[in-house]
Order: C-alpha cells, then structure tokens, then sequence
C-alpha cells in the first residue's frame, strides 16, 4: 500500500508576530518553527496505517525554503519511509491552488492509495489544499475527519460538521483524508527513530518543475485588526440598569431615537 502525506512548516503560534516591510505577509525574523498541528495528526494516522497493513510504502512530502527539512526530519523519526522536499523559496507567496496544483502532479504517477493532509494550516487557515488536490485528481476526499478506519480498499470515517455535529461517510481508496484536531495522540519521536531518519532517503524536487497553472488570486495587503474598545459593565437594581442602558444606547447609537 502506498502512502502520501502532506505536512506544512509554520511557525509556532505563541510568536510574537508582525507585518513584514512587504505589507503582503508576516516578518519571519526570529520565529520558532514546528510542524503544522493538524499535519501531525495526519502523518500519526498515516503511519498507524502503515503499521496495520504490512508492507506499505509511506512517503511524506513539504513545500518551502531548506529549513523545512528539519520538520520533515520528524515526520520521518516517527515512521515515514522517505521524504520528498518541493523546494520553493517563496512557498509564503503562494495561494493554496497553486500549492494543491503541484503536489497533485507529484503524486499524479505515483500509485498512491491514500492521500493524508492536515484540514488546514495554522498560518493561512484556508483548508483548501487537500480538498483541490483531490479535485485535479479526480479522486474523493473526505475532509475534517476525526475518526479513521481502513480494511480491504474501503475507508470509513467520521467528519466533524459545523455546530460539533458528526457524519459517518465511506469511500473506496483512491482517496485524500483531511485529518482534524482530535483524531488521534500524535507520538512523540524516540531517539533510536530520530537517529534512524537522519539515514532515510530525502528526495529534493523543485516546484517550478511541477508547476502547470498560474495564481488564480493575489495577497493585496496583511494587517493586525485594529483593537476594539472595551466593555461596560453596569450595576444596579434592574429598573434602574434598563434606564442607564436605554441612556447609553441613545448616545453612542441611533438606537431609539
């Protein structure tokens, strides 16, 4: 059985961040990177795949500059066969079209059964990429899943809706399974794996190589929010609060005038 996960470097959320000199992303100058969380959860899901049908073949695969070699090195310590490293210096630029548009031709020859992505990333939040990956591929995907199982080319799983609802789907393999928070315990890498991954094989491929389509979109301007006032608090007997409210309302809005 052949494997594909797609994992993302971003940096780590309790960064302080601001807008870089271009107006158009963040100043990645001194931030802490680490893998993409929910991408964790898919490579765990891949690899406990891997480990129920035996034989299988699990490659991993991340788009960016050098240093995201280093956050491959963990998905390889705990338990990828290889990795594929599409290298890209200006990955931050590029639109999540773009992005699907070239792991699909990757993976367009490669036999893959099963395709694991994160349902988003933690920096641009568009959870679109796994979706259009199995559009250009012509292949399901299901998305948000938050429980997995596999048994003789079927997949069944159980998606998280909007409001905490839950549907159970199925499907056939070929498939891209977008994994979401709480699917599973990510594993901690051991230190025999971690030296074990700085030997697997990390194939470098250039994304200009494997990119066929133009941006359909375009970053304009980033900016932080502006922050918003603080609140009142009132106190008082009830007849009296209505009055101050009514009061309040009156000059700060055009509320019952």
């Amino acid at each position: 059985m052949k494997i594909l996960v797609c994992i993302k470097q971003v940096p780590d959320m309790e960064s302080r961040f601001k807008v870089a000199e271009s107006g158009t992303w963040y100043d990645t100058t001194d931030l802490a990177w680490r893998m993409n969380e929910y991408d964790e959860y898919a490579v765990e899901q891949a690899v406990r795949l891997c480990e129920q049908e035996k034989d299988s073949d699990l490659t991993v695969l991340s788009i960016g500059p050098d240093k995201v070699k280093e956050t491959m090195k963990k998905a390889l310590a705990m338990g990828c066969s290889r990795g594929v490293h599409i290298v890209d210096h200006e990955a931050y630029s590029r639109q999540p079209y773009q992005k699907a548009a070239v792991i699909a031709e990757y993976a367009r020859d490669k036999g893959f059964h099963i395709i694991f992505t994160g349902m988003q990333s933690q920096d641009q939040a568009s959870a679109q990429v796994g979706i259009l990956v199995a559009e250009m591929l012509g292949i399901p995907c299901v998305s948000t899943i938050v429980d997995f199982a596999y048994s003789d080319g079927k997949i069944e799983a159980k998606r998280e809706l909007e409001g905490g609802m839950k549907a159970r789907v199925t499907t056939t393999t070929p498939a891209v399974i977008s994994c979401q928070l709480g699917l599973n315990t990510p594993r901690y890498p051991t230190l025999p794996n971690i030296m074990k991954a700085k030997k697997k094989e990390l194939l470098a491929v250039s994304f200009e190589e494997l990119l066929k389509v133009d941006p359909l979109q375009e970053t304009i301007e980033m900016y932080i929010p502006e922050k918003k006032g603080g609140g009142m608090i009132l106190e008082g007997e009830a007849g009296e609060l209505a009055n101050r409210l009514i009061t309040i309302l009156q000059e700060k809005t055009a509320v019952l005038k």
